[in-house]
């Protein structure tokens, strides 16, 4: 038995493979040949869709408990009335990406639901590892809440929204925001969420498929984690499948792709959230590897996909 791609995004695919198959992939540990290869494709996936002309942006600088200060992008849909509002964690392995390089998706977003966004330039590992980067987006959310009167912001309905690493970041948020009785998250929404720093045995009926690898996690939690990754001392504000008890968290939308690296981490915290009681929507896409949305955007199942998204943030 074997798996086997979705023919429109193994047409939108085979370009891209060729190239990358012509490239010596990063060796285990390569952060920067990691950043040299992915941020290019970040930023042209970004700019293959038309970017709405009805949101508006602006940048606004968040300071934090350590003293730094970041960048975080307010998206807001021209006309839309007051009321829900999410924190964008962009994805890429918690070592690269920037909010620019998502700029095309979160707007579409915004545009498509009318719900303003707020995207958040954490700071990456290995330079900042945990918990840096989650702290910095424990501070995000708390000045979403204490601005929310002045943006138009109900702060009642705040959700989290993650793509890959920034995934993991809103699952790792919603914990460490029940830990410390924060501020409310009324919903996550977590896309092919990185979460699970053990998940190292390949799978060899979806690794010809894998766009990040296993070598890629290899390389990516040790950044953030150090020499804990893989141990008995990992928190699960820094990977969230270690999460012992799941009651209390918000509700949860979940999806992850079968060819995807992460889709049985995802599977699992799918049920371990339901099990606890989380009400949750779970969405597994056959046929389709990591980031299949950004790969073949007009594919059918990506238009499925984003519809789906765009409904769970239509819900906050």
């Amino acid at each position: 038995m074997s798996f086997g791609l979705d023919p429109e995004v193994a047409a939108a695919l085979a370009p891209m493979g060729e190239a990358m198959a012509a490239a010596t992939p990063p060796a285990v540990g390569d952060v920067a040949g990691r950043r040299a290869l992915w941020e290019p494709i970040l930023a042209a996936a970004s700019a293959a869709l038309p970017i709405p002309a009805d949101v508006t942006t602006r940048d606004v600088e968040i300071p934090t408990d350590d003293g730094a200060t970041i960048t975080a992008r307010w998206y807001v849909k021209d006309g839309a009335p007051a009321g829900p509002a999410a924190l964008f964690f962009h994805g890429g392995g918690y070592i690269f990406g920037h909010i620019d390089q998502f700029d095309g998706p979160v707007s579409r977003y915004a545009s498509a639901s009318g719900v303003s966004m707020l995207s958040v330039e954490y700071r990456r590992a290995p330079e900042h590892p945990h918990p840096t980067p989650l702290e910095d987006a424990y501070a995000a959310l708390r000045w979403l809440h204490d601005h929310s009167a002045e943006l138009g912001v109900d702060p009642e309905r705040i959700g989290v929204m993650g793509d890959s690493a920034g995934g993991g970041m809103a699952a790792a948020l919603t914990i460490l925001t029940r830990e410390r009785g924060g501020p409310r998250i009324a919903r996550q929404i977590l896309l092919m969420p990185m979460l699970d720093d053990r998940t190292a045995t390949p799978d060899p009926l979806i690794e010809p498929f894998l766009i990040w690898s296993y070598d890629d996690s290899r390389t990516a939690w040790p950044a953030l984690l150090g020499e804990a990754a893989g141990g008995d001392q990992v928190p699960a504000t820094a990977a969230p499948a270690r999460l012992a008890d799941a009651a209390g968290l918000p509700p949860a939308y979940i999806e992850v792709g079968q060819l995807d690296v992460f889709r049985d981490e995802d599977t699992a915290y799918a049920t371990k959230l339901s099990r606890a009681g989380v009400e949750v929507e779970f969405h597994l896409h056959p046929g389709v590897p990591h980031e299949f949305d950004s790969i073949a955007p007009h594919s059918d199942v990506a238009r499925r996909a984003v519809a789906d998204r765009v409904r769970a943030l239509s819900s906050l």
